[in-house]
């Protein structure tokens, strides 16, 4: 039964994944977390299981939406080189961070920051797909500015169990990627971030001892193999409908189910 559930899970996370370019991280969070407090884990450790265990997903769910992407030519491995040192180290260290905060306040973190996320989606940016829906050369940052800016990103994916989608094409859409370009490139980003921060995690997890059975420090072994299998197949559906759809109603749908996922959070940690 748990098996089941962890595949449906992936099913919905790798079809989000490919479609929005997000590591599937902002559905497997919410979702893991609903079924870990359903096993009645310590509710201390059910938020840093779902973030630690949703990275460790993303491993794989990246590396099928990064090959789907690739192969239509939207990921900019330039600056994918630029970001990716300053993303591990990061997120590494991110996980430590996250290790030390409690998990109510977790959830509280994780709520607020996914309502930011769907403000900026739905009401920021709309000229920019408008005027820089042809354009060719975006004018990105430095590389230190953009260094800076993966350990900055590396940091809060951690914190929030995400591959840094959510985080990274808004990045990429400000200075005038077109949003195809950004959700490819921030697929291939989603892997430094996903090693870099499951190890920390596990790392981090074992040092606190945590007491809940087929676990590594805070990564759910049977909820990997389940996600993962299932996301890597569902991934590619989602990129090839990725292509199909306008840039705008993308952004939109995203925006909406963030929303959603938001206030479930901050009514969980309030009530």
């Amino acid at each position: 039964m748990e098996i089941l559930i962890f595949l449906i899970i992936g099913a919905l996370a790798g079809f989000a994944a490919g479609l929005f370019g997000v590591g599937g991280g902002t559905i497997i969070v919410p979702l893991l977390f609903i079924v870990f407090t359903q096993m009645g884990y310590s509710p201390d450790n059910i938020m840093h299981l779902a973030l630690g265990t949703s990275l460790a997903t993303i491993i794989v769910t990246s590396i099928s939406s990064l090959m789907a992407h690739n192969k239509k030519g939207a990921v900019m491995w330039p600056v994918f080189k630029n970001l990716a040192p300053g993303l591990a180290l990061g997120c590494f260290l991110g996980a430590g961070i996250a290790g030390q905060i409690s998990g109510l306040y977790l959830q509280l973190i994780v709520g607020v920051f996914l309502l930011w996320v769907a403000y900026k989606m739905f009401f920021g940016g709309k000229k920019q797909v408008a005027s820089h829906s042809h354009d060719v050369n975006p004018e990105l940052p430095s590389k230190p500015k953009q260094l800076a800016a993966g350990g900055v990103i590396g940091v809060a994916s951690a914190i929030f169990g995400i591959g840094g989608g959510s985080l990274t094409v808004p990045y990429l859409t400000r200075y005038g990627v077109v949003m195809q370009k950004a959700v490819g490139t921030s697929a291939a980003c989603g892997l430094p971030i996903a090693i870099a921060g499951a190890l920390g995690f596990m790392i981090f997890g074992m040092q606190q001892q945590v007491d809940v059975p087929n676990t590594i420090g805070f990564v759910h072994i049977y909820a990997f193999l389940g996600i993962s299998i299932m996301s890597f197949f569902t991934a590619k559906v989602g990129a090839k409908v990725a292509h199909i759809l306008s840039p705008a109603l993308l952004k939109k749908c995203f925006a909406i189910l963030l929303t959603v996922v938001g206030f479930y959070f901050l009514y969980k940690g309030l009530v």
